[in-house]
């Protein structure tokens, strides 16, 4: 029997967990889904991820798949993952790909939204989901320096230290910041690929922009330098999602 590539399309809480990637010693949300399908199946699983999810970062359309020679049609998966799973992950869809499928390489883009409470008061029911900033911002500013980040370039002054990436080079589709809406921005970036915690460095740099403690043209000038330490702060994780995958 040849083995089946099937695809799943999940949706988690990153709150709990210490990331997509499997750890020793830590909580991990490949490591539980590995566990559950081989429960399943009655054999080894190993799930390829679109991209490895940091800790405390959350995904609204993650893409992983993994082959099988289990004879569990995908719908069956799905029902019987839901089943085991944690409250806080959730298999959306699940269906057969062609072998040639890969959740990473077959990418085209990615898209990843950053949300910002910016109002005095916190919402205590979505502190998990959202960076909390008191202090009035200036979108505008924000928008006119994240607006520069369209197009190919070494995104190195995003990158942090650690990434192991030999390539900074990244092409960025689309950046925006709409919003606010009660109180709320989102912070919108689609690339064909992403650096280490490279959203959340351009997010914690921009926001700097709307505290007006940098110009927009300074920030041309970070991305232009392509050195991290002249970037701002690194955003909390909390407030990043993984919305969609292109193909």
């Amino acid at each position: 029997m040849d083995p089946k590539n099937i695809r799943l399309i999940l949706a988690y809480d990153g709150t709990r967990y210490h990331g997509w990637q499997r750890q020793k010693n830590a909580h991990t949300i490949q490591e539980i889904l590995e566990d559950r399908l081989r429960m399943m199946t009655g054999g080894p699983v190993t799930l390829l991820a679109s991209g490895r999810t940091d800790a405390g970062v959350h995904a609204l359309n993650q893409v992983c798949n993994f082959t099988t020679l289990s004879a569990l049609p995908p719908e069956s998966i799905r029902k019987g993952l839901n089943s085991l799973l944690p409250v806080d992950i959730l298999v959306k869809e699940a269906q057969y790909v062609p072998a040639s499928f890969h959740s990473r390489y077959s990418a085209k883009s990615k898209i990843y939204e950053y949300r910002i409470l910016n109002r005095a008061l916190p919402d205590i029911f979505q502190r998990d989901f959202q960076w909390h900033i008191r202090h009035p911002l200036d979108t505008e500013s924000m928008a006119a320096s994240i607006s520069v980040l369209r197009g190919t370039r070494d995104f190195s002054s995003f990158c942090s230290a650690g990434s192991g990436t030999t390539n900074p080079v990244r092409t960025v589709l689309s950046a925006e910041i709409t919003g606010p809406e009660q109180g709320l921005l989102r912070i919108t970036i689609e690339a064909d690929g992403f650096l280490r915690h490279m959203v959340r460095n351009i997010v914690g740099t921009a926001v700097e922009a709307g505290l007006g403690k940098i110009s927009p043209e300074r920030f041309q000038e970070i991305v232009r330098l392509r050195d991290r330490r002249r970037a701002g702060v690194k955003a909390p994780a909390r407030g990043l999602f993984l919305v969609s995958v292109k193909y």
